[in-house]
């Protein structure tokens, strides 16, 4: 099973896998129907003053990395949510969602590499295809 990343925004929409929307705040345009999650884990997204810091500038990508990832690191949501995804990626994809922009300087993308790290010793690699 592979770990995937997916705007939100786009159509059409993988609907082949667990859906699980990392931002914190609700995508704007989307209602929950249209956006066919099966979780969302918003703790997992960064925190208020780190988003608004951040502000989607790429020059500040590389520093929102170093803070974000030591968000994850001592988030104590971190644990169930590697326990949720091992259990769904042994029977599904897992797409990661996200509303940004930027396909390259996001939350998300830094995320999906923190957690094929964070999984490569929890599920076989056959089962974990980036």
């Amino acid at each position: 099973m592979a770990l995937k990343l997916e705007r939100i925004y786009t159509k059409p929409a993988d609907l082949k896998g667990y859906r699980v929307l990392v931002d914190r705040l609700w995508p704007r345009g989307i209602s929950k129907v249209n956006a066919h999650l099966d979780s969302w884990e918003k703790e997992m997204g960064p925190t208020t003053e780190l988003r608004k810091w951040f502000n989607h500038d790429p020059e500040k990508f590389p520093e929102f990395k170093t803070r974000y990832l030591a968000e994850i690191k001592a988030n104590p949501a971190l644990p169930d949510f590697l326990t949720l995804l091992k259990t769904q990626l042994a029977t599904q994809d897992v797409i990661l969602l996200y509303g940004a922009k930027d396909e390259t300087h996001n939350q998300a993308v830094i995320l999906k590499a923190f957690l094929l790290t964070a999984l490569a010793d929890q599920v076989p690699a056959a089962q974990l295809q980036d």
